[in-house]
């Protein structure tokens, strides 16, 4: 660790992170309405752990991802973005959500992402070679092609490919496969913070476990931090350190993996948690919380608490006011009054 980084400092501290983005209609192009992906989002990562970010497709878990590594102005230059996403570098804190894209470049090595998607991920028209080296043409210039080739093989080789598949191309590998090609990727500049944007969700269930597994491994070798972003909180369970639970740009429960998994309070995460399939050999049937309809559209939240259109606890008193996290004991969070 750099003599000017704090032990106690958070790798990535985000505060009321607020991504918006615009909508324009009729001929002059004119602002009719505002798509709110994030909305007052908090939180914090410290070094060596993981935290998993979990909420259904829609609930803005992905756009967090991006904005973490300064990815939105790049791909939507009329984002609406406040907050601060602070990320810890050697030379001190740096606000990614408050400087240019270009001041962003050197601090591009420390926090690298994996997509979710392993097959458009990778340039077609590369060899594994270029798509792994590529980062370290960018931020190491100075290697030579021979150190370049020698890093490429035994990255291919710890994440459980044979070095000799740099000559190849992406179509040539199944989907596992191509997703271990991305994971090497990110793991080319040796970066502090990885966001991991549902790097399993593509891939056949008995892949997953392999793919999780081997991200474990990758950081306790290499001492990494991941924000793991999914869909389903049993995977979470099995590879996150704390859980944080988002539904319609807001988080809406936070705590260690243990208090979130099998302790959940807030009525969002019990469904969640409800949803997932468990062995049942006693022919024991528990209780399910089944969800009605779809989650609304951020162009048209409820008022109040945004959970309570599909809410099974949900009172009038809901409508009035936007719920807050609280601490309910050993800092498990829930934004519901009712969590009790």
């Amino acid at each position: 660790m750099s003599p000017t980084q704090n032990s106690d400092t958070p790798l990535l501290e985000i505060k009321d992170l607020h991504v918006h983005f615009p909508i324009y209609g009729g001929i002059l192009r004119h602002k009719v309405a505002t798509v709110k992906a994030v909305d007052g989002v908090s939180m914090k990562i410290h070094r060596g752990e993981t935290v998993g970010l979990v909420g259904e497709s829609g609930s803005g878990k992905t756009t967090v991802g991006r904005a973490i590594i300064n990815l939105h102005k790049a791909m939507s230059p009329d984002v609406e973005l406040s907050g601060e996403v602070l990320f810890d570098t050697k030379d001190g804190q740096i606000d990614v959500n408050g400087i240019a894209r270009r001041e962003m470049l050197p601090h591009r090595s420390d926090i690298q992402m994996i997509f979710q998607d392993p097959f458009s991920s990778l340039n077609p028209r590369m060899t594994v070679q270029q798509i792994i080296e590529g980062p370290l043409t960018i931020h190491q210039p100075d290697m030579t092609p021979e150190e370049r080739r020698d890093v490429v093989a035994k990255l291919l080789d710890r994440v459980g490919l044979q070095p000799k598949y740099a000559a190849r191309y992406p179509h040539e590998f199944s989907g596992g496969q191509r997703q271990r090609i991305g994971i090497a990727r990110s793991l080319a500049t040796k970066p502090a913070l990885i966001v991991a944007d549902e790097p399993v969700s593509a891939l056949d269930v008995s892949v997953q476990a392999q793919v999780i597994n081997l991200m474990a491994d990758l950081q306790k070798e290499f001492g990494l931090t991941y924000l793991f972003i999914a869909h389903d909180l049993s995977i979470v369970y099995h590879i996150a350190d704390k859980i944080a639970v988002m539904y319609l740009g807001s988080l809406v429960e936070y705590g260690t993996a243990e208090q979130v998994y099998k302790n959940p309070k807030h009525p969002y995460s019990k469904a969640l948690i409800s949803a997932v399939p468990k062995p049942d050999p006693d022919g024991k049937r528990e209780e399910r919380t089944i969800l009605q309809g779809d989650i609304p559209s951020p162009l048209a939240k409820p008022s109040g608490c945004g959970f309570r259109t599909r809410c099974p606890i949900a009172k009038p008193e809901c409508a009035k006011g936007i719920p807050e996290l609280r601490d309910l004991g050993d800092g498990h969070m829930a934004a519901c009054p009712f969590a009790e």
